[in-house]
């Protein structure tokens, strides 16, 4: 079992220290990967619900720092040498995707091929009006996008026609390491499962219980095989409420059961008096550590 830290550059890890401070304490202890948020801008009024809080409104408030998580997770690939880079996720839709291949790429490649790049079609509805971005066909939107990026990313000289993204003889470099960058699926819907299926490297759902991700994992794998894909090559990642409870090995056996390859832990749980190293490892003791010997 892979162990990841999802929202990494929000709260006291958006800065320069903190950052560095919880990158380094990961990378130390033995966690896989570092999971980015993103909202380009935050509107101090909005009608659409936020998914993942049972109130509907994003926590802390509009002077909160969401740093561009591309820019931020470079500033970690610098600063650490063995762990990966992931967005979780990036609002596909709202990017320009050739603008994104290339900005993709290069973190790729000047990362050594760390880098991962998780989307989702977004929530946030004013959002998408204040960008100038329709909100309808937004997850058609997403298909293409990736087609189009993937096709940047394999080869020069590169073809794609889209309904929203349509290009012919063009070339994009540098190229990311064997001339792709997985695409996770991130989302919680039976849209978002059906995508991963059809197109996904792998799969992020945002939150559910075991049956919930249950149900949500049969949907991707028929879909993966209506398409004519293995889904046992799409990587899973969730997490589990009971990873700090009595038995979080018995959590992460549950989540193994279910077919999920990455358990992803809230990076806040590294904050505490005694510091983020210190932290780190006695997380790695409690859990980390023993999950591992009792799912591997």
């Amino acid at each position: 079992m892979k162990f990841g830290l999802m929202f990494a550059n929000t709260g006291p890890f958006a800065e320069t220290e903190g950052l560095i401070d919880l990158a380094q304490a990961a990378e130390a202890n033995g966690f896989e990967s570092l999971w980015t948020v993103e909202h380009v801008i935050w509107p101090t009024e909005y009608d659409s619900t936020y998914p993942y809080d049972p109130g509907g409104k994003m926590p802390g408030d509009s002077t909160s720092s969401i740093p561009d998580p591309l820019i931020w997770l470079a500033f970690v690939a610098a600063n650490t040498t063995t762990i990966k880079l992931a967005t979780g996720i990036i609002i596909l839709p709202e990017r320009n995707p050739l603008v994104l291949a290339k900005t993709v790429a290069t973190l790729a490649s000047l990362s050594k091929g760390r880098f991962q790049l998780g989307i989702g079609v977004g929530w946030l509805k004013e959002e998408f009006e204040a960008l100038g971005i329709p909100w309808e066909r937004r997850g058609k939107r997403t298909d293409d996008y990736i087609g189009a990026m993937r096709a940047l990313w394999s080869g020069d000289n590169a073809h794609f026609d889209g309904e929203f993204a349509a290009f012919h003889n063009v070339t994009s470099n540098p190229k990311p390491p064997g001339g792709a960058v997985p695409v996770v699926i991130g989302g919680h819907s039976k849209a978002a499962a059906r995508r991963a299926g059809r197109l996904g490297d792998g799969f992020f759902p945002g939150k559910g219980s075991m049956e919930e991700l249950a149900e949500l994992f049969d949907v991707m794998n028929q879909a993966a095989a209506d398409a004519g894909r293995d889904p046992a090559g799409i990587e899973i990642t969730a997490g589990h409420p009971g990873i700090f409870g009595s038995d979080p090995a018995g959590a992460a056996e549950e989540l193994t059961s279910l077919g999920v390859h990455r358990t992803i832990i809230p990076a806040f749980a590294l904050l505490g008096e005694e510091g983020m190293a210190a932290k780190a490892a006695g997380i790695k003791a409690a859990i980390l550590d023993p999950c591992n010997a009792e799912t591997s």
